[in-house]
This record gives structure tokens, sequence and C-alpha cells, in this order.
């Protein structure tokens, strides 16, 4: 699954309509929309977000590993590893963020979302919002603006593919 107009979602995506606005209980018709929009080719996450969500044990932990896991793509593809290496590099050389901050985002699945969306001209979907000031933590929006990926959040994604819950 490869091409322009692609989302790849960022697990905060996922954990934070699962605890507060889309709960499995109260919006079901959200996940179902995330597999059949994963199902044309439109939304998908990586590996490492599989991972991190996997470890939760919880209602989400279960639907990524029974419901969404075959839209989890690999990201030990020779061309996002090089992505990852330079947007890690940016990361590590920029005085901006905090030593703790750049160590935390090297062990998250964050770089590696960029780096996908970089090789595969994919949009990120973050929750997050770009914090140009910010010290103590690497936001993905400021790596997505520093390499050129476009970033939204699930909202605006939900618009773009026309999903409406009626």
């Amino acid at each position: 699954m490869t091409g322009i107009g692609q989302f790849v979602l960022d697990a905060c995506v996922f954990i934070e309509a699962a605890r507060r606005y889309y709960a499995f209980d109260i919006a079901p018709k959200f996940w179902d929309s995330l597999i059949a929009e994963a199902e044309n080719g439109k939304v998908c996450s990586i590996d490492r977000v599989f991972q991190e969500l996997k470890q939760g044990g919880d209602e989400l932990s279960d639907w990524a590993k029974k419901r969404f896991r075959k839209w989890f793509f690999s990201t030990a593809q020779t061309p996002v590893i090089k992505q990852y290496c330079h947007v890690m590099k940016w990361v590590e050389n920029n005085q901006q963020f905090e030593s703790v901050a750049k160590r935390q985002f090297a062990e998250g699945a964050d770089g590696w979302v960029v780096a996908y969306a970089l090789v595969h001209k994919s949009v990120v979907v973050t929750q997050e919002t770009p914090r140009p000031d910010i010290k103590r933590k690497v936001p993905i929006p400021n790596v997505c603006q520093q390499f050129q990926v476009q970033h939204i959040d699930t909202f605006a994604m939900m618009r773009k593919l026309g999903i409406v819950f009626r």
C-alpha cells in the first residue's frame, strides 16, 4: 500500500480515540470506518505502533491484534530505515530538545511513523500539535515540518475521507 493520499496513523490516534471520544462501546462505527478505509488502501499504521498498542492489555490492544493487525506495515524496509536515520540525525543535532526528549523519541514509534510517511508519500495523522519552543518533548508535527511531511489530526482525516456517523 503506497501512494499519495494514504494516511499513516500514530499511536495517539488510536489511544485517544479509545480512551476519550470514540470509546469502543459508544462509537463502534469509528473503528469499523478505520477498517473499511484500510481495506480501501487509504489508512494504515506501522509495526512499531502495533508494538506500543499491544502492550496495553486492553480493548484497544485486542482490537489491534484481532481486527487491524494486517494494516500495521513493516518498517523493516531499507528506504524507511534510511529515512529514519535522517530523522534521528536531525533530532539528535537539534539543540532545542533536551537529552531526555531525544531519548524518548528514539525509543518510541514516532520517528518511524515520519520515516514511513516520507518513503510512501503519506500524510501523518496525529493528535499532537506543532510546538516550536518545546524542549521536553519532540513533537511529531515539528519533525514533519522539518521534513516537509503533511500532518493532520484524526478529525481532519475523517473529513478528507468523508467519514460521517449518522
